[in-house]
C-alpha cells in the first residue's frame, strides 16, 4: 500500500489522520477545497478533527476546557424606567460585530 494514494472508502489510522490534519494546517486551503484535493469527505474531516482535539487534552494531562451554556449578564430592570434602554455590542471576530439596541 506504500506509495498508493488513499481516497474515498479507505481506512486511515489515527496517525494517518494526524498527518492529514497537520497537512491541512499548513495548506492554506479551506476545508472543502482540502477535502476535495485529498479525496476525503468533509464529514470525516470534521469528525476526526474533533475526535483528535478531544484526546489532546487527555494527552497533555490538563483539564478539558468547558464552555458555559449560559452567561449571566445581570438584571436588565431599572427602578427609574419600566423599560430601560439596552445597547449591547458583541465582537465575534474577523470583522463581524453583533449590535443589539432596545430603546
Amino acid at each position: 500500500m506504500a506509495g498508493r494514494k488513499k481516497g474515498k472508502w479507505s481506512r486511515r489510522s489515527q496517525d494517518e489522520w494526524r498527518s492529514l490534519l497537520a497537512r491541512f494546517d499548513g495548506s492554506g486551503r479551506g476545508v472543502e477545497a482540502f477535502c476535495r484535493r485529498e479525496a476525503i469527505s468533509a464529514a470525516s474531516f470534521y469528525r476526526w478533527r474533533g475526535r483528535l482535539s478531544e484526546g489532546r487534552y487527555e494527552e497533555e494531562g490538563g483539564p478539558r476546557p468547558t464552555t458555559p451554556a449560559f452567561v449571566e449578564l445581570g438584571t436588565l430592570k431599572s427602578a427609574s424606567s419600566p423599560r430601560p434602554r439596552i445597547d449591547f455590542t458583541l465582537d465575534l471576530g474577523e470583522g463581524l460585530i453583533l449590535h443589539l439596541v432596545r430603546g
